[in-house]
């Protein structure tokens, strides 16, 4: 059993973090292609006129895509990293684990909700909602592989205190 631990946290989380990003490239699609920004503008003015605390964030398309197309690039480029279970990454991985499982909760409830604000509608399905299951579970999946693949610190016997 302690052999197949081992072998497992060598794995690392890489499955689960690839996966993640695949999900994340997805989702950002199906942003793009069900007019996401115009709702989440219109919302982002709504509340910024409600309450002025709030930082004004409204995008323009080329420049959300163009964020999001970077962000997207340096996931996957940290994938490698994953696979070998680099410790520096995990605190980045709950990170971004924990994102998306807000994004994906967004987008749901939103859709249950059928709309944002008061004044912010939807007239069918909430754009991301398609995807957002897949945020859901892609993320607890890498939630649960960071957890399964968590390295014990080591800690030195008695006997090697004072050894070089």
């Amino acid at each position: 059993m302690k052999e197949q631990r081992t072998s497992i946290q060598q794995q690392g989380f890489g499955l689960s973090w690839l996966l993640l990003c695949f999900v994340f490239a997805l989702h950002v699609w199906d942003e793009a292609t069900h007019d996401f920004l115009r709702y989440y503008n219109a919302t982002m003015l709504t509340l910024y006129g409600h309450f002025s605390w709030i930082p004004r964030m409204d995008f323009e398309f080329r420049e959300w895509l163009i964020g999001l197309l970077v962000a997207i690039v340096v996931c996957f480029a940290l994938t490698p990293f994953a696979f070998r279970n680099a410790r520096w990454l995990r605190p980045l991985a709950y990170l971004f684990a924990g994102i998306h499982f807000l994004n994906g909760m967004g987008h749901t409830v939103a859709e249950i909700f059928g709309g944002t604000v008061p004044s912010v509608r939807f007239p069918g399905v909430a754009p991301g909602f398609y995807t957002a299951p897949l945020l859901l579970v892609s993320s607890a999946y890498l939630f649960w592989s960071l957890r399964r693949t968590v390295r014990p610190h080591s800690v030195l016997s008695p006997s090697t205190y004072g050894k070089s």
